[in-house]
């Protein structure tokens, strides 16, 4: 089984995230869910982002990395949108990542290094995502699962950013359920 680090998104550490991690405990999995805005949960994208412009990215991105202190190096490294730049930063640059489960978002791989060899990937986001399409999330995405043997992209039908979280309006359980079961076949993998 394998041990997971899962990092939440711009509304916080919501009941829907833990909800995600838990689905992924029933299969077996130890899952950390690090809170990094200090328990703080906000109702929309926006309220999100104007208390990260307060705290500041690199803060929260930091915040992250020092959540992987003290836990074994062979993790899987996880994120929901906000929470990919730590989990993608953890998996290219702490030694022993297993693998990265990235939902929602997708960083071009240069910008935390190099991808390590041999550690598989998923990235999931839905096709008509506003952010992960209409923000350029899916370009190195494509480029990078197209350079890799070792990575997966899945795009669902839909235009829901957070559509993985079941606390939020845009929940969609169908795709979920399709994430979760993906999620859980890397899983057993590594």
């Amino acid at each position: 089984m394998a041990e997971i680090l899962l990092f939440h998104h711009i509304q916080g550490l919501t009941h829907g995230v833990i909800a995600f991690a838990d689905a992924l405990r029933a299969g077996g999995h130890t899952v950390h869910t690090p809170d990094l805005f200090d328990g703080r949960t906000f109702d929309s994208i926006e309220a999100g982002q104007a208390y990260l412009g307060e705290v500041g990215f690199d803060e929260v991105r930091e915040r992250g990395i020092l959540a992987a202190e003290g836990l074994p190096a062979g993790l899987v490294y996880a994120g929901f949108s906000l929470g990919v730049m730590p989990a993608q930063q953890l998996t290219q640059n702490r030694p022993g990542a297993r693998g990265a489960l990235l939902y929602h978002s997708f960083a071009d791989p240069s910008y935390f290094g190099t991808w390590p060899v041999g550690v598989p990937v998923q990235i999931h986001s839905m096709d008509a995502d506003p952010f992960f399409v209409g923000e350029g999330d899916i370009e190195p995405a494509e480029a990078f699962v197209a350079a890799h043997d070792d990575a997966e992209l899945f795009l669902y039908p839909g235009g829901g950013h957070l559509f993985a979280d079941s606390s939020l309006a845009e929940y969609d359980a169908v795709a979920t359920e399709i994430v979760i079961e993906r999620s859980l076949a890397l899983l057993a993998r590594v």
